[in-house]
């Protein structure tokens, strides 16, 4: 792990589970990606804002729980216009699974990631995904388990906090970074945190803010900050309603930068 600052105590929890998951015994994964790079250039020619919509039965910090079908309600953020889908394979603390990752993927035709809290190579062959979630901060050696995943034909997704891990993943070759804007220690969310480490990125690197999009004018701040996409979770899966329109969330996100629709 590369920092001393205290995690908050759901976070350790969650990474103790991780530590406890034990990779995969059999072959090791071949992917054969969908470019994530061609479907945020293709929502952009759509003028779309390019969302990866995540579907996330549950967390730490959600109001409840969804117990749709992972393959409808990836579906209807497809049919929303989310330009690639994100899948919690996380079983203890959101709810997801390998297998349900798998069902999307073979469900919908655009990129999905594997949201997983990932610490060592052989957890990266348990399911394929197109893109695979990296975290600097839970992880040794990020390097490596960069190449091991660009072996194994995942994009990597690096995941940093702050600008001091923004320079450890460039070191470690990271062309697809996401700013997390919630604070691991107080669980708060900042959206200056994507504000002040989208400018120390090199303009050839994509960037993702993910966390805290919860309305048209987040949508729209992310951008003008830099955001190339935008991961959005619970503000589209509405966890506090079970009826809540998945569909028509993801398309008041997506429609965000024609300036149609207010905050």
């Amino acid at each position: 792990m590369n920092s001393d600052t205290e995690l908050a105590p759901a976070v350790e929890s969650i990474l103790e589970a991780a530590r406890e998951r034990s990779g995969s015994d059999g072959d090791v994964v071949d992917v054969d990606a969908r470019s994530l790079s061609d479907a945020l250039t293709r929502a952009e020619a759509d003028g779309r804002v390019p969302v990866i919509a995540e579907v996330k039965p549950t967390s730490p910090t959600a109001d409840g729980a969804r117990e749709d079908d992972p393959v409808e309600l990836a579906e209807a953020m497809v049919e929303g216009g989310a330009a690639a889908i994100s899948v919690l394979t996380e079983p203890s603390h959101f709810g997801g699974s390998p297998e349900a990752l798998t069902r999307v993927r073979e469900a919908v035709d655009v990129p999905v990631l594997r949201k997983d809290f990932v610490l060592e190579e052989a957890q990266m062959d348990l399911v394929a995904a197109d893109l695979l979630l990296l975290i600097v901060r839970f992880v040794d050696d990020l390097e490596a388990l960069v190449a091991a995943a660009r072996e194994r034909g995942f994009q990597p997704l690096v995941e940093v906090h702050d600008r001091a891990e923004l320079e450890t993943a460039l070191y470690a070759g990271a062309d697809l970074i996401g700013v997390n804007n919630r604070d691991l220690g107080r669980l708060e969310v900042d959206l200056e945190t994507f504000e002040s480490v989208a400018p120390q990125a090199p303009t050839d690197v994509t960037l993702i803010a993910e966390s805290g999009v919860s309305s048209p004018e987040d949508v729209r701040r992310m951008r003008k900050a830099g955001a190339d996409g935008l991961l959005i979770g619970s503000a589209i899966m509405d966890h506090g309603a079970d009826d809540s329109d998945v569909a028509e969330n993801t398309r008041r996100l997506v429609d965000a930068d024609d300036g149609s629709e207010e905050a």
